[in-house]
């Protein structure tokens, strides 16, 4: 594996130092690999579900950095209760294997567990530290703020049980992805970074296509900052979120049009989407600082879904934090619209005017548009977005 640390790497020294202060990776080599597993052809193992593919990913990665691998009950905990790992440093949401409970009371401290992908094929190692359980309606309330079975994040937690396993992992491979060109480590953005001189990085993290409203936040940063880092999430989300394939094709297309080609990033994000609100917009600020990113784009409603948040809940819990322990620099945007009157992109600390005259459309208005065969208007999305969306709603 690589050195954890990458903070006295000359390449990246003028960058922020990651979270914790050292880079993880927890990635084997090749043939560090195919040795480990011959030498585990009798070990368990274990089928993971996707989110915790995804978790694997970023562990791998050093996303999750300074995360090792999964959480033992003493982080968990510390993190439920205090948004703090057991060793002080801030951590907001819990990231633990759950395991059906038969299998993991047969682990002992020290036993080795090859960890599967959904096909069954050999992901990773993890090494056991612990197996515990977990009270799970605490943990989801802490997580989540609701332990409504409905929430999709709540759902997906319940599904998974109380029982855990804690301990480090070694990534036998990385999970394959659709888009290669811009599957980038922390490590890669890094380097990425500095060589195109950057010192200061604002990222934007979505789980929806772009429109107006993500583009006028993202050139406003723009106009504080040395460059842009558009990091889409594209683990899972939600049976109705638009696929990821289709959500790159409409960065894609946006950012050779109409984005200046030195300025801006575009990687994937490999996490699976908790919509846990407000814990979230932190998680994604600290995994963003870990990538090399100085700056963190908070809009309206960050990581929320249905009702369960208020519209600026996600920005409102950075002033619980202390700024030494977050480092990286939330940027808060207020809901943002076309305005008729104004003739451009608007919010109400810059338009005087009515909600008569502002355009603003909700998803449901805009799924019922795509589906029709109905492009939305263009003061709410480039026609080219558009008409990908139309194209990939018509198709299935």
């Amino acid at each position: 594996m690589a050195e954890a640390a990458v903070t006295g790497d000359p390449v990246d020294s003028a960058l922020i130092p990651p979270h914790g202060g050292a880079l993880v990776d927890r990635l084997l080599s090749r043939e560090e690999a195919s040795a480990r597993l011959r030498a585990l052809s009798s070990a368990p193992h274990l089928r993971l579900d996707a989110r915790q593919v995804s978790d694997v990913h970023c562990l791998a990665i050093g996303a999750f950095s300074p995360l090792h691998g999964f959480m033992g009950e003493a982080d968990h905990d510390g993190v439920c209760q205090r948004m703090r790992l057991a060793s002080g440093e801030l951590w907001p949401l819990p990231v633990v294997l759950a395991a059906d409970g038969d299998l993991a009371r047969g682990l002992t401290t020290g036993t080795e567990v090859v960890l599967d992908d959904a096909a069954g094929r050999p992901l990773a190692v993890l090494t056991v530290s612990e197996v515990y359980r977990v009270d799970l309606e605490a943990e989801v309330l802490a997580s989540y703020g609701t332990g409504d079975g409905a929430h999709p994040g709540v759902a997906a937690r319940l599904a998974q049980g109380p029982t855990c396993i804690a301990g480090e992992i070694e990534a036998l491979r990385l999970p394959e992805s659709p888009f290669p060109a811009h599957d980038l480590t922390p490590s890669q953005t890094r380097q990425r970074f500095a060589g195109l001189g950057w010192r200061t990085v604002v990222a934007f993290q979505t789980r929806n296509p772009v429109h107006r409203a993500h583009e006028y936040l993202q050139k406003v940063a723009l106009e504080m900052v040395d460059g842009l880092f558009l990091q889409p999430l594209v683990g899972e989300t939600k049976d109705d979120d638009i696929p990821a394939e289709v959500r790159m094709r409409c960065y894609q297309v946006l950012l050779a049009g109409y984005y200046p080609r030195d300025r801006v990033v575009l990687g994937t994000f490999p996490a699976a989407m908790r919509y846990a609100g407000p814990r979230e917009a932190v998680f994604h600020a600290l995994v963003r600082k870990n990538y090399g990113c100085t700056h963190f784009i908070v809009g309206r409603d960050h990581a929320g879904v249905g009702n369960y948040y208020g519209s600026y809940d996600a920005q409102l819990i950075f002033d619980r934090l202390p700024a030494a322990d977050l480092a990286i620099t939330p940027l808060r945007f207020e809901h943002t619209y076309w305005c008729r009157v104004c003739e451009g992109m608007a919010s109400r600390k810059t338009c005087p005017h009515p909600a008569d005259d502002h355009i603003v459309l909700s998803g449901t208005r805009v799924r019922a548009m795509l589906s029709s065969g109905e492009l939305p208007p263009p003061e709410f999305t480039r026609p080219e977005i558009a008409q990908i969306l139309v194209e990939a709603v018509r198709a299935g």
